[in-house]
């Protein structure tokens, strides 16, 4: 966990690396044990605001289900705002949304060979 400004809490729980091929073991536990950390602190309502940032990665990689988010979704707290980010966002989760906005990449530094920068990218 990280700590940027007081009320501001930044938590990873990827591995800090790209899923080539199929993922692991690791891989799906430690998404696992993040979608638990999130549900235990919806449930507590310690937060106004939750990111789930690249959380649609996460369900194409089949780390947590399509089921398992919709749960998370449904049992967020009626004042607390989520947000949901990556690429290959089911359509039924689209469907669902109040808001939905399509991000287009027309250059990234990525295809130079720059790598991921802690803090920015993980």
């Amino acid at each position: 966990m990280r700590k940027y400004l007081p009320q501001i809490t930044v938590e990873q729980f990827g591995r800090g690396c790209f899923i080539i091929n199929e993922p692991t073991k690791e891989d799906i536990d430690a998404a696992q044990k993040g979608l638990q950390i999130v549900k235990n602190n919806l449930q507590n309502g310690l937060y106004n605001l939750v990111i789930l940032d690249e959380i649609f990665i996460a369900v194409y990689f089949k780390l947590i289900s399509i089921d398992e988010l919709r749960e998370l979704i449904n049992q967020k707290p009626e004042p607390t705002e989520m947000i949901l980010t990556g690429r290959h966002a089911p359509q039924e989760i689209m469907d669902e949304a109040d808001l939905v906005t399509e991000m287009k990449e027309i250059k990234h530094y990525y295809t130079n060979g720059v790598e991921a920068r802690e803090g920015i990218e993980y």
